[in-house]
Order: structure tokens, then C-alpha cells, then sequence
């Protein structure tokens, strides 16, 4: 009994209760908290770090870029009355040397006084060698940037000189001392053979010929003196001959010998240029510069290299011309473009020397800074009382403006002017060129070279590359991950998931490397495999599939459920051998023994060893892993319960992956295509290597690009830290941070609403 009242004691005594509120768990639960506190602000704070570093990133490119759309800014120093301009004579010609410390004058009485820019004083003064009774009526300079000079005379001929500043440093002081000298002689060569005087003269010299233009009233004398030197005894002689051209009917206003000596420019009558061809000696034709009756022209300059005329008018306009190809294939002298000042007639056009830039003025005073390639106003500012003669220095940064006796020192800044919107993403017509086109050229050899900073190739290219390499890699990637996440059994899904993931790790230099050394010669040699191959490859797992349905179920009951793609392997393995050892005889058959020529010749198609295709299989290659990884875990998170729930309801496996798995997983799959498209976009030594750079706007599937990642990395090295180039380039960067920017915030917003559309699922 005393048992049994043990026992039920036993049984009816509460349980035990657990006491959470034990030092122990109070201690741990505080850890917890505070593990919590520092993941949670770790995060924000990582999270937060990573916004600021775009943001910078953001604006350090824009703060580098900025100062390219500035304008230019003219900063007027003391005006200086020095005392040789009493009986100086009017000037004809000013000019500045390369560090701005000194000026050269010519006067109409013959002189070049050399003067000190920083107070105006007389350095030296040069008498040249003109006969007595004779003065001078006209002056030129040879192209911008050349030293040569030849002045007019009142009897009909021509004195050229050149002016030079040697650099000394006696006692360890950098001292410039003008010079010069006469390269052809202090004797005048003459032009017009009856003494008349010359009242526009032009000239242009290569290494061996100098051609010489004058004109008096409307009739034009040219003459070519031609440079030999004796090889035994080193002596130079110089040989003159004469130029015949048809004549004019209306008095000379200027004159122009284009740099190559090909053309001869005459501005003459109210509006018109005469344009001379110097090699056939015959009128290439007549040109009327201005449509306006009550209008005329009134100064005219050439730009630097010889190629575009800048002629003035009377209403304030400037307009550009040069020769190129009409629809005919004649050269024509051709209107390119206009610019606008103040309204007052343009007095005076001068040209730089190292870039295709210009300033002008106008018989109001004003001075206008102009860019041509740019077609850019940069600056119209009232400088003088009147009309004033000015001179531009070498480097573009100095104004010197002599107006009424007086000198006035202007400084300029000016550092961006190749840059607007039209020459970065418009149509340019460039000298040289035929017709307006989007062209990426940022250097060359020569001093006189049109800058062309087109950005609408490069852009063009870089969704060129991303295109074709989507195209390659988004069927492939997405229908993979559909098939692994869905189809294939388990055990074979933990080995191709992984190996197809670990393509990522691969370095993108070595698929260049490997694109642009084997694959685009393979693919060159190759052409007709591959495209069998990429045809048939699609045609032969469809018949696989279609023959392995048909037959035995004991045949196919033997293959576990989600490993039938194995067998595939062996397909593509014969069809893929079957493409490329039948590549030579297809060519033979079908394209003549040499499919690239035949592309060339017959579809007139260019065709590059590193193309698009090149760069479509080799990027695509690189992107499948990051679209495959992504689209995998968003259909394989697809609930189960879903696809249980559709397949009890009686839809098949097919019709339950289209109107379920993937529409439920669709926000993920979208994501992985825009990441992998930010990917292709981004990408750099693939397209740096396997694509030939070549900044081209066709989507021809056999010619490469240059995309703005790689020109980044090409050019920048090479690029003038500061300079239009250089941030131009950092320009570039932006627009593609902007542009990755604005499709990942598309992306985003597409992916919420297939998400909220789909959460009912």
C-alpha cells in the first residue's frame, strides 16, 4: 500500500518547469541582442559605404568632365601706349612668338619692329631690303604656324623673309633675341612683269617648292620657285617658273595656296571665290559665297593646315568652306558651316596654329572666339573702340590688339574648345571628308590634325558587342538553368551546377587572348563549320530527342529519370565533328573555295579576322556562368508545392514549368539577363583583344568595334592628364556608368512589378 501511495505521489507531482531566466540565458540572450545590433548596422553601414562609393565615383567623373563645356574667358591687361608707334607707319601685319614675351610688326614703310610684350618697349627694328621709291601694298603669312612671310611691293614683285627667336642664357638669363633672315634671298622676286603694284599677295612652302600669288586689281600672277641642291658641291639653286591661270573679271579681295599646293583660292567681286586648279592650270569652277544681294564679303582667313577658308562678311557671319566630293565624284568647294557675331562687319579672321580654332573682329570692336569642327561660340566680347588689328599667339592663350596708337594685352583661356554636343554625338563634317559622318580618331602624327571625338561609335559599338554576345549566351544560359532546376536529376545537378559556375572564375584575359589568337583565325579558315555548326546543332538534339521517344519504353526506362541529357553529349560531340571536318568541301561547293572573299565580293560585306562574331562567341562564353548561376537558383526556388499542386491538377511537366515555374521564377530570370547584359557591357579585355578596335558603326556581323570600355583602357595611358582628350575619355567612363545606372534602375523596376504580379503564385 505504501507503495502504490509512493508511486501515485510520484505521478501526480507537477513537472518540472525550465527557468529561462537563469544568469545563463539572460547572458546569452544579451549577446544575441547585441549580434543582432552590430549585423544589423554593419549591413546599413556596408550597405550605405557602397551607395557613397558610387556616388563619388559619380561625381569625380562629372567634376572631371565639367570644364569641357565651359566657354572661354578673355582677361584684359594695362594698356600700353609705347613710344614707336609715333611715325611707325600703319601696321600690316602682328604677330607673337611662342612664350609670349615678344612681338613682331611690319608696317607698311617696310619695317619689323620686334617689341617687348610686358611694357611695349622697342627691342629691335629691322629695315627691309626694298628699293628706294618703293613701299609695301600687301602682306601674308604661309600656313599657321610657319615663320615665312612675304610682303607685297609697289613695283610688282615679292619679298619674303622669315622671322625667327633664338633662345641664349648669357650670365644664366634667358634672354630671346628676334632675328631675320631671307631664305630665298634679300633680292624680290618678281610677279608682275609691268611693275604694277601687288595688292594681295599669298604664299605656301614645302620642302622643296615655294609658290607665290599675287594680284593686281583683277588680273593673278602665280610663280613656283623650285628648290635643287647640287649633291657634290651642296649648293642650292632655285628655279622660277611661271603659272598660267585663266583671269578674272572682278578685283582680287584675297588670296589662298592650299597646304599641298594643289588649289588656288581667289576671293573676288561683291561674294564670290574663284577656285584655280594649280596642277591642270584650269578653273575648277565659280562659287557664290552669299545668297544675301545687299551682303558682301569683307576678311577671310585659312585655318590651320590649309584646308577650310573662313571668309567674313558684312553682316557679322563667318562661314567655313572646303574642297570635297560632290554626289558626281568632282571636287567642289563646299559650305560646311556658319558662325554668328555681334552684327557689324568681321574686319579680321586669324586663324590658330595648333588647333582648328579662330577669333575674329569686327569694325565695332568686338572679338569672337570660335571653334570650327566644334561648331562652338565660345566668347563675343567688346575688346577695341573700332577696328584694331590683333594677333593670336602660337599656344592660343595670348591676344595682343593695337587700336588707335595703343597696344592692349588680352590673356585667354580657352583650354576645351574641341568639345560641344554636336561633335560628341552629331555628324561632323570633317576636312578631308565627303560628307558628315560619327568618327573616333583622338591623335595623329601632325600638328595640324582635326581632333574627331565622336562618342556615338563607341557607344554604338559597346551595345554592339553586348547584342551579339547576349544573343549567344542568354538562349543558352537561361535554357540551361530551366533544364537543371526542373529536369535533371539531383545527383547530376550537384556536378554540372558547380562546373558551370566555376567558368566564372576563368580570367577574361584569357578568352581574349584566346579569341584573338586562335578563334578568330579558326573561325576565318572555318567559316562554313561554323555556321553549320550552329545550325545544325539545334536541328540534330531535336531529332535525338524525337528518335529517343520512339523507342522501346525498355530501352528508355533503363536511363534514370533527369540523366537523359547525357545522352545528348555524344550528339553534340558528332554533330559538332561532322560541321568542321565538312567545313573545306562546303566552301568548295558552295562558295567557290574561300567563303570570306565570296562574303567581300558578292554580298559586298567587309569582312575583319576579329569580328563581331569573334566577339559574340568568345564574351558570350564569358556571361553564360553569371546568367546561368542566377536564373538556376531563381527557378529552383520555385516552391515544390506548386509545381505538386499544377501536376495533380492534371497538367503535364511542360505545361506546368511554362504557366507556373517560370512565371513564378521570371523576376529572377529577368534579373540574370540584366546582370549579364551589364556584364557584356562592362566588359573589357575580350573586346580589347578579339575585336581589332576598330571604331565603325555597322552592326555587320563580320566587322569589329570598339566599345567605351576598351577605349578607355587603350587610350588613356596615352592621353595628356588635363587635356580635351583626357577627360573626354573620363567622359566616356561617365556615360558608361550612367548607362549601366539607368538599365539596372529599369531592370529593378520591371523585376518588382513581375514580382508583384507573380506573388499570387
Amino acid at each position: 500500500m505504501n507503495d502504490l501511495a509512493n508511486s501515485s505521489m510520484i505521478e501526480k507531482s507537477p513537472p518540472e518547469r525550465i527557468d529561462f531566466n537563469t544568469p545563463q540565458m539572460q547572458r546569452r540572450r544579451r549577446i544575441r541582442a547585441l549580434k543582432d545590433r552590430l549585423t544589423r548596422w554593419y549591413v546599413l553601414l556596408g550597405g550605405l559605404a557602397v551607395l557613397a562609393a558610387i556616388t563619388l565615383i559619380f561625381f569625380y567623373l562629372a567634376y572631371v568632365v565639367l570644364p569641357l563645356f565651359q566657354g572661354a574667358t578673355l582677361t584684359a591687361s594695362t594698356a600700353q601706349s609705347p613710344a614707336w608707334e609715333q611715325g611707325a607707319g600703319a601696321a600690316m601685319l602682328l604677330t607673337l612668338e611662342e612664350q609670349n614675351l615678344v612681338g613682331m610688326r611690319v608696317s607698311d614703310q617696310g619695317e619689323v619692329l620686334f617689341f617687348d610684350t610686358r611694357d611695349g618697349s622697342e627691342l629691335s627694328r629691322v629695315r627691309l631690303p626694298i628699293p628706294t621709291g618703293v613701299h609695301a601694298t600687301s602682306v601674308a603669312q604661309d600656313q599657321p604656324g610657319k615663320a615665312l612671310v612675304a610682303v607685297g611691293l609697289s613695283d610688282g614683285r615679292v619679298l619674303v623673309f622669315k622671322h625667327g627667336y633664338p633662345i641664349s642664357y648669357p650670365e644664366n638669363k634667358k634672354t630671346i633675341t628676334p632675328a631675320v633672315t631671307f631664305p630665298y634671298g634679300e633680292t624680290p622676286i618678281t610677279l608682275d612683269a609691268q611693275g604694277r603694284a601687288l595688292e594681295h599677295v599669298s604664299l605656301n612652302a614645302s620642302d622643296t617648292t615655294l609658290m607665290l600669288a599675287g594680284a593686281t586689281g583683277a588680273e593673278l600672277h602665280v610663280r613656283s620657285l623650285t628648290q635643287t641642291e647640287n649633291p657634290l658641291t651642296g649648293e642650292v639653286a632655285h628655279r622660277q617658273s611661271r603659272i598660267d591661270l585663266p583671269q578674272l573679271s572682278s578685283t582680287v579681295k584675297a588670296i589662298y595656296i592650299d597646304a599641298r599646293q594643289q588649289w588656288l583660292y581667289v576671293i573676288n567681286g561683291r561674294a564670290q571665290a574663284d577656285v584655280f586648279s594649280l596642277e591642270d592650270r584650269t578653273l575648277n569652277g565659280r562659287y557664290k559665297l552669299l545668297e544675301d544681294a545687299s551682303a558682301e564679303t569683307t576678311a577671310s582667313a585659312q585655318l590651320v593646315g590649309g584646308i577650310s577658308l573662313m571668309i567674313g562678311n558684312s553682316r557679322g557671319n563667318i562661314a567655313q568652306w572646303f574642297m570635297a566630293r560632290d554626289v558626281d565624284g568632282e571636287m567642289r568647294l563646299q559650305h560646311i558651316r556658319d558662325f554668328k557675331m555681334s552684327g557689324a562687319p568681321i574686319a579680321q579672321i586669324v586663324a590658330e596654329q595648333r588647333r582648328k580654332g579662330f577669333i575674329a573682329m569686327d569694325t565695332a570692336g568686338g572679338l569672337g572666339v570660335f571653334h570650327s569642327t566644334a561648331h562652338r561660340t565660345l566668347l563675343i566680347e567688346p575688346v577695341a573702340s573700332g577696328p584694331a588689328i590683333m594677333a593670336l599667339s602660337p599656344r592660343a592663350d595670348r591676344v595682343l590688339v593695337e587700336d588707335g596708337g595703343k597696344l592692349l594685352p588680352l590673356t585667354l583661356k580657352n583650354p576645351h574648345p574641341e568639345i560641344s554636343w554636336s561633335a560628341l554625338w552629331d555628324k561632323v563634317w570633317y576636312e578631308n571628308y565627303d560628307e558628315p559622318k560619327y568618327i573616333w580618331q583622338s591623335t595623329a602624327s601632325s600638328s595640324d590634325f582635326e581632333p574627331k571625338l565622336s562618342l556615338a561609335p563607341l557607344t554604338y559599338g559597346t551595345l554592339k558587342a553586348a547584342l551579339y554576345a547576349m544573343l549567344v549566351a542568354a538562349p543558352l544560359a537561361v535554357a540551361a538553368a530551366i533544364y537543371t532546376a526542373y529536369f535533371m536529376a539531383p545527383g547530376m545537378r550537384r556536378k554540372v551546377k558547380p562546373v558551370i559556375e566555376l567558368m566564372e572564375a576563368m580570367p577574361t584575359v584569357i578568352l581574349g587572348f584566346f579569341a584573338g589568337l586562335f578563334l578568330a583565325p579558326y573561325i576565318e579558315g572555318h567559316l562554313p563549320g561554323i555556321f553549320s555548326l550552329l545550325i545544325f546543332t539545334p536541328i540534330g538534339i531535336v531529332v535525338a530527342g524525337f528518335l529517343w521517344s520512339r523507342l522501346p519504353d525498355s530501352i528508355r526506362l533503363r536511363v534514370p529519370d533527369g540523366w537523359e541529357s547525357a545522352i545528348l553529349i555524344p550528339v553534340i560531340l558528332l554533330v559538332g565533328w561532322l560541321s568542321l571536318s565538312m567545313s573545306s568541301h562546303l566552301e568548295n561547293w558552295f562558295f567557290d573555295g574561300d567563303m570570306r572573299s565570296w562574303i567581300t565580293h558578292y554580298l559586298d560585306i567587309p569582312y575583319d579576322q576579329r569580328n563581331a562574331l569573334v566577339v559574340g562567341l568568345a564574351m558570350g562564353f564569358a556571361v553564360i556562368p553569371n546568367i546561368y548561376s542566377i536564373a538556376e537558383d531563381a527557378v529552383f526556388s520555385v516552391p515544390r508545392s506548386l509545381t505538386h499542386g499544377s501536376l495533380a491538377l492534371g497538367a503535364t511537366p511542360w505545361q506546368t514549368l511554362m504557366r507556373v515555374v517560370i512565371l513564378t521564377a521570371s523576376p529572377g530570370i529577368f534579373s540574370a539577363l540584366m546582370i549579364g547584359m551589364g556584364r557584356a557591357v562592362g566588359e573589357t579585355m575580350i573586346v580589347l583583344m578579339a575585336t581589332g578596335n576598330t571604331p565603325i558603326m555597322d552592326m555587320s556581323l563580320f566587322e569589329g568595334m570598339r566599345t567605351l570600355a576598351a577605349n578607355v583602357a587603350v587610350e588613356m595611358p596615352e592621353s595628356e592628364v588635363g587635356g580635351s582628350h583626357y577627360r573626354v575619355l573620363f567622359l566616356a567612363a561617365l556615360v558608361l556608368l550612367t548607362f549601366t545606372f539607368v538599365m539596372n534602375t529599369l531592370a529593378e523596376l520591371i523585376r518588382q512589378r513581375l514580382r508583384k504580379q507573380y506573388s499570387s503564385f
